[in-house]
């Protein structure tokens, strides 16, 4: 047992390659003893309901990776306990890739990033549909402040999760959170700028 992420990601053929390029001796530790990282706690909570994004990726009929990107407003994908993830699915090109993909494999895998702190949390679990006969749940995932249009919602079952290491994510910055720092300073510029008016003041009276 021991790490879930582990026992779900490192296969055979995984592991084979970690102890041919030398890097089993850092994992084998996380293989064995009692399970974790199955049961999400309050660093992985508070994190997820910080993002405003994130990566799915799900597995077709043929065997094919696929991956989308799902965005909303900051808090849009819940925590429902500490195992269940869910999130409201808007309405976007229609072509219901993820969709299609769940109803045949419920196997998905999340990437959430924090991209200012370069942070990044990695999930495994197992994905369902929520649809208009579940409305006291779906009216749960949903943000009414939200202008955009709910489909349906995704309730995802965390089987493992894994935070990884900062290495090479780039940090970036939305709108929000730039206006936010330029908003304190131009608020300084003009605090600045009224004490060198007032100082022009005093100096052109006492001359």
């Amino acid at each position: 047992m021991g790490n879930k992420f582990a026992e779900i990601a490192f296969t055979p053929s995984v592991l084979a390659v970690q102890k041919r390029m030398g890097s089993s001796k850092y994992y084998d530790k996380m293989l064995g003893g009692e399970p974790y990282n199955q049961e999400l706690g309050s660093d992985e909570t508070a994190f997820i309901k910080l993002r405003d994004t994130f990566y799915m990726a799900s597995v077709s009929e043929t065997g094919w990776p696929y991956v989308q990107h799902r965005g909303g407003p900051p808090g849009f994908i819940k925590v429902l306990d500490a195992t269940t993830l869910g999130f409201a699915d808007y309405r976007g090109n229609r072509q219901y890739i993820s969709v299609g993909n769940v109803l045949k494999d419920d196997r998905v895998a999340i990437i959430l990033i924090d991209y200012p702190n370069r942070t990044r949390l990695k999930l495994l679990g197992h994905a369902r549909i929520v649809d208009a006969g579940e409305s006291e749940l779906l009216a749960a995932l949903d943000m009414p402040a939200y202008r955009a249009r709910v489909e349906r919602g995704f309730v995802i079952k965390v089987a493992a999760y894994d935070w990884n290491c900062p290495q090479h994510i780039t940090p970036r910055f939305t709108q929000a959170e730039i206006e936010a720092v330029m908003g304190s300073l131009k608020q300084r510029i003009a605090d600045i700028e009224a004490e060198l008016k007032e100082c022009r003041s005093t100096r052109a009276a006492t001359l």
